[in-house]
């Protein structure tokens, strides 16, 4: 090898390592874990109005802020909300990117016990410990549920912590036991006490008492005995509870509690409910670790109740009517048929053109190894067996016997020429190795680039492309070291061709003649053919960028998510009466096979109202929804449009997001933003106009595009004087202090029962909160002395004042709740795209709104999977003042390394172009497959749309190593012939001859494995569909033009190389093709059997091996005893 050449070579591999090293330096470190997503963490905190309730939560954010400095970025934000109500649920989510540069994500569940350790703790409460959110279960009844909401926390929810895997367990329903003092203030007016009197008399008498012991040391010496002193201190039952005395009098009157109060043991909240097919019940959501084995867990929850199950009270019973994990198991099995499918294809046809079951099994035998091979290539990769692992391997099929079926049809061809098998693999080996080694190192260079890719993107791309490149390393392994025995012994001459044999060549062999005529006349018009070229490659740019764009599409997951949003200021009991209805429809709905609610929660805005609720609906089995108008769209477009009639509620009926975590629905969500203090009304009106203007927009569902952000919400306010309870003796917390003891419900202290802690509570009974003339008539305690109202001098007893002296109530409007994000008071408008409409059309819609909409002063953000969206397809950098994304880096990365290793493998710079050309072609398959499927989707709705989402760019990266495959084995065995003498356009025509019918093999063998996803159906469908479609259109173009198209481009370029260089020294010593490069050996004996090239045009036979040295055009050229060898020829050795 020239000195020049060399270094050539070794300057390509250095900067092969350079760029692997520039990309790996930028990626995330090593040790990341795979966790799509981490559930949110919420603090919370208790208060009255919104505004008071954010001020705690903003104070507790501080507390936190400190401990999250190490996180790389705050993926979607940090909201914090707060809701009116007697006990408000306030939430401070904090959702993280995926690559965190410290502990909180790489410790898994240490990192999460990290974040959760921390507490909120308002002065005189007690702490609020951190808690995520998960998944369900439920528990129907005949008993209440309160009862069935404390038995599951009693009972079951310690023996679900205990299932391997399980991260959380919450109970979802009324809420923990209290003791609820209901008091009446009409009793208490009448024997002159209020409600400070009644939380005094509670705190004295319901304690925890140490009393000590008797004899405890230091002791008189000769102490025998000690004894620990006890004795009712802390109550446990309501009939204790309403013995407490409230007040006693001089003259011996005693007042009990009893006597001015109702006391039971109720619920400690009852601003939510819960419900199971219309049915009370107690939700039980479970939180998956990080890591685990959803699978195994959702196993391991199963065997836990069953083992529960006989020990459940009389008329209790349990089901599990929403279970993710239906979904994974449904589309794992779906996975695991195609993959069947797609490996009977494959051999079908490779029998199909063989036409020997003996050759047969020489690939057939590559599918279990290599498939084996790369379940054990992945716990080294960090991955598992998912559904991204297995796509890998259904299109790994189509690749990974491409290697043998090319040793196969190479050896059978020698062996119909007359050569023994040992002989036929030994010649088929020689001429093969090169592109198999070839090959190989672009599938691992196309697929390299992927590896170092952070983010969710990074994640998709990752698991798919590492698994096909381990399996095209163990397949090239197979091929080189196992396949030539097993043709060696296996394969055997034919001795007489059947029927079936006899009419495949009567139709391949004028195939075969009219593409080599084809290729000649492209060969003598190669400028034309360049252009015609350079005119599908522009264009196939231009319908690209015009290609609608999405992130994921929407998978049927088996339910979906319905949001109730009642007016401003409805009751809880409204709220009943909408679900009440809504549970009637669903339960008549065909398709839903059950459901539950979760009432006074909002699901959008994650926020505690009493006029929302949240319903999960799940659908049956897919099995028995194969009819159209049971798919998932046709439901959800038949119940969107039976609660659109309602008139008392806003019923949104909203898939989940295509990957659990990334937000709760499905969808976009953008946040308008506040930014310079503008206040929530002009918020509002503004968030509504955009919502208002997105609903008339095509691209958007108008009927799921609301607004959540409430700020004209009826709300009473107290104006308090002052001045005027002062001289009257009235402390001002006093008011406070009454007026949440009546109106709302105090925590006082706490009491023991059923081996657990529970708190006591007082507020006034339900019939002395119904109306605002109770506030007036409310009375707290004056201080001794003082004013009268006339200013006279007070003597006697303690005053109680009536708050109708001291305060006047006047009805306002306010937020319902507040809400920041990234520190900004924001509103949240949730929608979604119309059918037939990408995600990226909806969300440049949007924005294209948002944008008209909005004054300087506000701006807008998006959150959960709209983020990742625009964070994906966003521009990474610009180059030239152009946006590049992420998905460009990709492509250009892959084409790039595909382009280094084969100029470190051909020692050129300019022939790789010969190779690199055919992916254009390949991605014009691609766009065509996906505008297609969308047009079609027009025409006939019942077929899935289709836009050019992550899985489809899954595909380009696919295709383009699998273009560059076929490409390969024409420009390898031209380049062999033209260096054994042909002329450039000789070589480029016989080696595109030769190649043919491999070609035309494997692309077959892979486009037919690829056919099952294309027309995939049931669980996971989606995702399936779209790489399918991509993949199946990118290699249809690929092989139909690249096999016109690489010979031009090779005598376009090496003829420019022969123009700048010369043409190749004639070799003075044998050249002989081994293991993809060339080495030097002088042969000894003269070849058997060398047949010439055919002239351009000449009459060929059915195959023709590239064995012969430069020959005139015509005649036969054979070589003398002592001449060198023609490349590829078998060789005896001294």
């Amino acid at each position: 090898m020239p000195e020049e050449v060399r270094r050539q070579g070794l300057q390509v591999r250095k900067q092969s390592s350079a760029i692997i090293l520039a990309i790996s330096l930028t990626a995330p470190p090593p040790k990341d874990r795979y966790d799509l997503t981490l559930d949110p963490n919420s603090l919370k905190a208790t208060g009255a109005a919104p505004e008071h309730v954010f001020e705690a939560v903003r104070a507790a954010g501080a507390q936190v802020e400190p401990h999250l400095s190490h996180v790389t970025e705050i993926a979607a934000g940090v909201i914090a909300a707060g809701a009116t109500g007697t006990a408000p649920a306030t939430d401070f989510p904090l959702y993280y990117r995926i690559a965190v540069a410290d502990d909180f994500a790489n410790d898994g569940p240490a990192g999460a016990d990290k974040l959760r350790a921390l507490t909120v703790r308002p002065p005189g409460r007690p702490p609020v410990p951190l808690t995520d959110a998960a998944r369900v279960d439920t528990l129907p009844d005949p008993y209440d549920g309160l009862f069935l909401s404390n038995y599951a926390t009693l009972k079951l929810r310690d023996e679900l912590s205990r299932v391997p895997g399980v991260g959380d367990v919450l109970v979802r329903g009324v809420g923990a036991y209290s003791m609820r003092v209901w008091l009446n203030p009409d009793k208490l007016a009448a024997r002159q006490l209020t409600t400070e009197d009644v939380l005094a008399a509670l705190q004295r008498q319901n304690v925890q008492v140490a009393a000590g012991q008797v004899g405890q040391p230091p002791n008189p010496s000769g102490q025998r005995f000690q004894y620990t002193v006890t004795t009712l201190g802390r109550l446990q039952d309501p009939e204790q509870f309403k013995n407490i005395i409230v007040k006693s009098g001089a003259a011996g009157q005693i007042v009990y509690l009893r006597e001015i109060a109702d006391v039971e043991l109720g619920g400690q909240s009852y601003d939510s409910f819960a419900s199971r097919s219309a049915f009370p019940a107690a939700n039980i959501l479970i939180y998956q670790l990080p890591g685990s084995n959803a699978l195994n867990v959702a196993k391991g929850i199963r065997a836990a109740m069953e083992k529960v199950k006989p020990t459940l009270p009389p008329g209790v019973e349990y089901s599990i009517p929403f279970d993710t994990t239906k979904f994974v198991e449904a589309a794992i099995d779906e996975v695991y048929t195609t993959l069947f499918e797609a490996g009977v294809l494959v051999l079908v046809v490779i029998l199909v053109f063989l036409q020997s079951w003996r050759a047969l099994f020489v690939p057939a035998t590559t599918v279990p190894i290599t498939i084996i091979g790369a379940f054990a290539f992945m716990p080294f990769l960090g991955f598992s067996v998912n559904l991204l692992t297995l796509f890998g391997l259904i299109l790994a099929i189509g690749i990974v016997v491409d290697d043998a079926i090319v040793i196969v049809e190479n050896a059978s061809h020698h062996i119909e020429k007359g050569m023994t098998p040992r002989a036929a693999t030994i010649q088929a080996m020689s001429e093969v190795t090169g592109p198999i080694i070839s090959i190989t190192f672009v599938l691992i260079a196309v697929f390299l680039p992927t590896a170092f890719l952070g983010g969710i993107t990074g994640q998709l791309y990752k698991q798919f492309a590492l698994t096909i490149a381990a399996t095209a390393i163990i397949s090239a392994v197979n091929a080189l070291t196992l396949k030539p025995a097993q043709c060696a012994v296996w394969l055997k001459p034919v001795k007489k061709k059947g029927l079936f044999s006899r009419a495949f060549d009567a139709v391949y062999g004028p195939v075969e003649g009219a593409y080599a005529w084809s290729v000649k006349w492209l060969l003598r018009a190669w400028p034309v053919t360049l252009l015609g070229f350079l005119a599908l490659a522009v264009g196939t740019g231009v319908w690209y960028q015009q290609t609608p764009q999405g992130f994921l599409p929407d998978e049927d997951q088996g339910y979906i998510v319905i949001a109730v949003q009642l007016p401003d200021a409805a009751s809880i009991d409204r709220t009943r009466e909408v679900t009440d209805r809504m549970n009637t429809a669903l339960r008549n709905t065909p398709g839903v096979e059950n459901w539950f609610v979760l009432g006074g929660f909002s699901l959008l805005d994650g926020t505690a109202a009493p006029n929302s609720a949240t319903a999960f609906a799940a659908w049956k089995d897919w099995k028995y929804r194969k009819d159209p108008s049971l798919s998932q769209e046709a439901l959800v477009a038949r119940l969107q449009r039976e609660f659109g009639a309602y008139r008392d509620a806003m019923i949104l009926v909203l898939v989940p997001p295509s990957i659990q975590g990334l937000g709760f629905v499905g969808g976009f969500q953008i946040q308008i933003e506040d930014r310079e203090g503008v206040g929530t009304d002009v918020l509002q009106e503004r968030a509504n106009a955009v919502a208002a203007a997105a609903a008339q927009r095509p691209e958007i569902e108008g009927r799921q595009t609301r607004s959540t952000f409430r700020a004209g919400v009826p709300q009473i306010y107290l104006d308090i004087d002052r001045e005027k309870a002062e001289k009257m003796g009235v402390k001002v917390d006093d008011v406070f202090s009454t007026l949440q003891a009546n109106l709302g419900s105090v925590y006082v202290n706490d009491f023991n029962k059923f081996g657990r802690t529970y708190q006591v509570r007082i507020q006034a009974d339900a019939r002395f909160r119904g109306d605002t003339d109770i506030i007036k008539r409310l009375e707290v305690p004056g201080r001794e002395g003082g004013v009268n109202p006339d200013g006279s001098a007070r003597t006697g007893p303690r005053p109680r004042v009536p708050l109708g002296t001291l305060l006047a109530a006047d009805v306002v409007i306010g937020p319902q709740s507040i809400i920041r994000y990234n520190l900004y008071p924001t509103a949240q408008i949730p929608g979604r795209a119309k059918e037939g409409i990408s995600s990226g059309e909806a969300i440049a819609a949007m924005e294209e709104v948002a944008n008209k909409e909005l004054p300087p002063t506000m701006g807008f953000e998006w959150t959960a999977l709209s983020y990742q969206e625009k964070r994906s397809s966003g521009s990474a950098f610009d180059l030239l003042g152009k946006p590049i994304t992420e998905s460009f880096i990709v492509f250009g990365l892959a084409v790039l390394m595909v382009y280094l290793v084969l100029a470190a493998l051909y020692e050129s710079w300019l022939l790789p172009f010969a190779v690199i050309l055919v992916v254009p072609l390949g991605l014009l398959g691609v766009v065509a497959a996906v505008n297609t499927k969308a047009w079609l989707h027009d025409k006939y709705p019942s077929i899935a749309s289709m836009d050019n989402n992550i899985y489809t760019q899954i595909g380009v990266v696919l295709i383009i190593a699998l273009a560059s495959k076929n490409a390969i084995l024409i420009v390898e065995f031209a380049r062999e012939l033209r260096l054994a003498g042909r002329s450039v356009r000789q070589a480029a025509l016989d080696a595109a001859r030769m190649r043919f019918r491999p070609i035309i093999m494997t692309s077959f063998a892979f486009i037919l494995g690829v056919v099952p996803l294309v027309f995939a159906t049931g669980a996971g469908a989606a995702s399936r569909q779209s790489l399918g479609t991509a993949v199946f259109g990118g290699m249809i173009t690929s092989t139909v033009l690249a096999v016109f198209f690489v010979p031009v481009f090779y005598v376009a370029i090496q003829g420019f190389i022969e123009l700048m260089n010369g043409p190749p020294k004639p070799p003075g010593e044998e050249l002989a093709v081994a293991a993809g490069h060339h080495s030097h050996q002088k042969a000894t004996e003269p070849v058997a059997e060398v047949p010439p090239g055919p002239p351009e045009g000449a009459p060929h036979e059915h195959r023709t091996p590239p064995d012969a040295p430069a020959a005139p055009p015509v005649e036969p050229v054979v070589p003398e005893p002592d001449a060198p060898a023609p490349a590829g020829s078998v060789q005896k050795q001294p």
